[in-house]
């Protein structure tokens, strides 16, 4: 373990690799090497990017991220692809459609299998910034499976969102019923090439403008990222935007919270997995859920009475 760490801080891709794949399976070290490696994250900047399917967030990513190495920055892709139902694996997708980053030894892709997460998310995804900010990378750059609605979680993950929308497919109008208007820092308009590019933009700076003014409003870029146009001038207001929550303090804010949700969600996923394998391992599941199953008990109360044996719940 002390070895895998050590070739982690020295920056070889195959530690990151290897300890990002324990962390998605859970591994029974798991714990201990999250807790060795903390002390040396806390520098990278998080981009997330999310929006519908078929929107090009991958492609938009591709050309986002060449920009960002052009400045000589050392770039990760967390690519979150939906899980197969087969194997339990990513279907990777967004790995392919980046190889043109494949040579570059300060990129480093990885895909993520959502694993039945609702959020957009995998639940090791926080696990793995932290691997890969340990790993000496400047930008982070989260890119989330299009699941609509549910694809709220990222704002829980990135420093700067972007939403991605394309002509054509009434994103704009999605964007309110989905509810991500509100998680947005800054709206892209992939596709401006196509005919009603200029709609999109046009209806959701309307609907910026029912919100009420703060300091920050989103602007709407359009980028065409399969040419790579427009992609500067987002990046620049990507700067624009982290060099705001710098200056404002509301960096530090936004980490803040998003540590005080992660501890949550870990006492969470610690109480769930204690609980869960110590009812499995007594063998007392079977009983009890016969007893539900003859409505002798409710599984409400059930639940109750297995979690009160074990942590001691009044």
């Amino acid at each position: 373990m002390n070895e895998l760490i050590q070739q982690l801080l020295r920056g070889e891709r195959r530690a990151a690799a290897r300890m990002i794949s324990l962390v998605e399976n859970d591994d029974a070290h798991k714990n201990e090497l999250m807790s060795r490696i903390y002390p040396n994250t806390g520098s990278a900047y998080i981009i997330g990017i999310t929006g519908s399917p078929g929107a090009g967030k991958s492609s938009l990513t591709d050309k986002l991220v060449a920009e960002i190495r052009q400045l000589g920055l050392k770039v990760a892709i967390i690519a979150v692809d939906p899980t197969s139902p087969f194997t339990g694996g990513a279907i990777l997708g967004d790995r392919i459609r980046m190889q043109s980053h494949a040579l570059d030894s300060e990129v480093f892709i990885r895909s993520m299998g959502t694993r039945g997460s609702l959020g957009g998310l995998s639940h090791a995804t926080n696990e793995a910034v932290k691997v890969l900010d340990a790993f000496d990378k400047d930008i982070i750059v989260i890119e989330t499976v299009g699941v609509g609605q549910s694809e709220l979680d990222i704002m829980h993950a990135a420093d700067t969102t972007l939403v991605v929308l394309t002509p054509g497919a009434g994103d704009a109008i999605q964007t309110i019923k989905a509810g991500i208007m509100e998680i947005a820092d800054i709206f892209v308009v992939n596709k401006a090439d196509l005919d009603g590019a200029d709609k999109v933009k046009a209806e959701t700076e309307a609907m910026l403008d029912m919100r009420t003014a703060s300091d920050w409003r989103p602007p709407v870029m359009p980028v065409v990222s399969l040419t790579g146009s427009g992609i500067k001038d987002l990046w620049g207001k990507i700067t624009e935007h982290r060099e705001l929550l710098e200056k404002t303090g509301r960096l530090d804010e936004i980490r803040k919270a998003r540590l005080r949700e992660e501890v949550r969600d870990i006492l969470e996923h610690e109480i769930k997995k204690y609980v869960w394998n110590t009812v499995e391992a007594s063998g007392e599941m079977d009983a009890i859920l016969e007893k539900v199953a003859n409505r002798e008990l409710d599984p409400y109360t059930a639940a109750k009475n297995i979690l009160a044996e074990r942590v001691k719940l009044k």
